[in-house]
This record gives structure tokens, sequence and C-alpha cells, in this order.
């Protein structure tokens, strides 16, 4: 195990209750269709019974559970354990038609080429070793198979003095709107200390991304800077406007 991989663990735990709530709050509402949109433009041109999805990190289950709900035939992936039982939890009848495995998205217990389109969400900065994880993702993927990653620059605030005002303006915004702030009810002091130690928190990003991305070996590489346009409910886009997610779409 790594020498934070504990830490962030024991964090996602602490941290499962609230965040479940806020995927059935999407699961619920307009945003899952917007959400499915978006993969499915990326996915291959077959039936959904045809293309196997992994869903790394899945957390609450919201992207296994509506590509689910969508027919395709899905096995997602959690290090945490509350976090697999909160996404069980909340696919309810769909919950036997996906494959959970507990497992490090850094190494990956499945044979090479598996699946045909990989995805994840809100992961890779979080991790100790996330061009190992890129190798990793590409190793499981078919040939001609998809990486989509969706994140953002979420600690970059702790490094850069503008994004701090970027960040400290979106707490006022959202105090000054009486909408709800997506750190308050976390352990914002732990969660930082562990961004401070993980490598992605100060870099550049998506250009990182797309980096390693080809160095690891995959052949084609791009990014679409504006998709949290079309996926973001109104209230994350004032708890975020100074960290916009990115997509990151790679083929193998």
């Amino acid at each position: 195990m790594g020498r934070i991989l504990g830490r962030i663990q024991a964090y996602w735990t602490n941290r499962a209750e609230g965040y479940s709530k806020v995927n059935q709050e999407e699961l619920a509402g307009e945003q899952k269709n917007r959400w499915l949109r978006v993969l499915e433009e990326e996915f291959p041109r077959k039936a959904p019974s045809e293309i196997h999805v992994l869903d790394i990190g899945t957390g609450p289950g919201f992207f296994a559970i509506i590509l689910a709900k969508a027919g395709y035939r899905v096995t997602a992936v959690d290090y945490t354990e509350e976090m697999l039982r909160k996404a069980r939890e909340n696919a309810g009848p769909y919950a036997e038609r996906i494959n959970w495995h507990r497992m490090d998205a850094q190494r990956l217990e499945f044979g090479d080429e598996q699946f045909d389109v990989v995805v994840s969400r809100n992961l890779t900065w979080n991790l100790e070793a996330p061009d190992k994880a890129y190798q990793e993702w590409r190793r499981v993927l078919k040939k001609g198979g998809l990486l989509l990653n969706f994140d953002a620059n979420w600690y970059a605030h702790l490094f850069d003095t503008e994004k701090r005002r970027g960040y400290e303006e979106d707490r006022r915004n959202v105090e000054n709107l009486h909408l709800e702030d997506h750190y308050i009810g976390t352990d914002i002091d732990e969660m930082e200390r562990i961004a401070r130690e993980v490598p992605l928190s100060p870099v550049s990003r998506p250009a990182w991304d797309v980096r390693t991305l080809k160095n690891v070996g995959f052949r084609s590489v791009c990014t679409d800077e504006a998709v949290w346009k079309r996926v973001w409910s109104d209230v994350e886009k004032v708890n975020y406007a100074s960290t916009p997610m990115f997509l990151v779409k790679a083929v193998k």
C-alpha cells in the first residue's frame, strides 16, 4: 500500500455518506441524462450490450448505475469498501447487473485487454501514482479502446495565490446566493493535507494528462475543457467556478 493510500481510504470512508447523497441527487434529477448523453456521444457505435465499461473510482456508483440502466455491461471498482456499499445501495435492482470490486486504481487486478471503455470522474487528482494508473488503464483496454477521464485542478489553490483568490470567491458566492457549499461537511483540513502530498495538486492539467497519456502509449489524446458546462448543475457551477471540470479522451 502506498504511503498515504490508507489516509485517502479513511478520508473517503468518512465522506461516503455525504458523497452518496450528492450522487442520489444526480440520479434523481436531470443530471443523469446530461451525463449519459456526454458519455454516449463518445462511446463506440455499437449496441450497449456489446460494450464492456470499467468505471474506476466509482464512489457511490453514479457512472456504473446510469450505464447499467442504459444496458451496458459494467464493472465498477473503488478502493473504499464503504463507497462500494453505498454504490450497491444506490443501484437498487441494478446492483446485480454490475460487477463490483474493491481494487486500487493504480494496480488493477484484471487481465490485459478486457474492456471497451474505461470511465473515471474526480479520481486522478487524488492518486499517489497517477502515471502508473494511466498505464494500468491502458493495459486493461482492448486495442482501439476508449478512456474518458473527467477531473479538475481541485486543489491548485493550495499552491497558487490567484487560484486561492478564485476559490475564496467561490465560497463567498455560494454563501451570498444561499446555496449549499459542497466543501462544508467534509474534513477540509485532512483533504488539504492529503492534497499537498499527492503529485497532481500543483500541476497544470489537463496538459499533464495529455503528455502522460501519450508517454504511456495511447495513440490519440484530446481534451474538452468546457465539458462542465454540459453536465454540472447550477449549484456546482457556483461552487466550482474557479476549478472547471475537463474531459481527457484517449484511444489505445
